[in-house]
């Protein structure tokens, strides 16, 4: 009797405490309004680097070193990227994983609903399918800050993302997320 009462108390203590990890989560996500962060991005294993500015919900700055001085900047419904060289793309954001990465309501309500797996007692995991996408996004586990995501771009291209040196709810002058013009 006494095995099946400490087996019955092992698994809820480890249900509340993975329960307690989604809260943290969630409510750490709550209390961001923005963050600021370098970033790591490996897509299909050319590597670029850079700082990004998120402001929920839906936008993001980006500033690429060492490559053509890239930006890339989402108003929350169009998503530019632009070079030194006069490159210019421009995409609806719903069109892009960023969609769902960049939207923390959505990133709740699903974080809700999915298990979590912890990796390496560091990061926890959620695994996120919608709309055809496949979207990972990791956690510390210490600090409950989004520390990546995993997707695949609008070219079926692996994209890792991961985030450091992260700054939360700065403050921010009023256009900054304001799309360059294409000339």
């Amino acid at each position: 009797m006494r095995k099946i009462l400490l087996i019955f108390l092992l698994i809820n203590f480890n249900n509340s405490a993975f329960g307690s990890i989604k809260n943290n989560i969630i409510n750490n996500l709550v209390n961001i309004k923005n963050f600021n962060f370098n970033f790591e991005q490996n897509i299909n294993g050319k590597i670029e680097n850079g700082n990004c500015i998120i402001e929920y919900p839906k936008k993001i700055f980006c500033k690429y070193k060492k490559s053509n001085d890239k930006v890339l900047i989402s108003n929350g419904k169009s998503l530019v990227i632009k070079t030194k060289n006069g490159t210019y793309y421009r995409y609806a954001i719903e069109k892009t994983p960023l969609n769902y990465i960049l939207d923390k309501k959505f990133l709740i309500n699903e974080i809700k609903n999915l298990e979590e797996r912890i990796i390496n007692d560091k990061f926890i995991n959620f695994t996120i399918f919608k709309d055809g996408n496949e979207i990972n996004v990791f956690f510390d586990i210490s600090n409950f800050n989004l520390v990546g995501w995993q997707t695949l771009d609008i070219y079926q291209n692996l994209n890792i993302t991961y985030l450091s040196v992260i700054k939360k709810n700065q403050k921010l002058e009023k256009n900054f997320f304001k799309l360059p013009s294409a000339n």
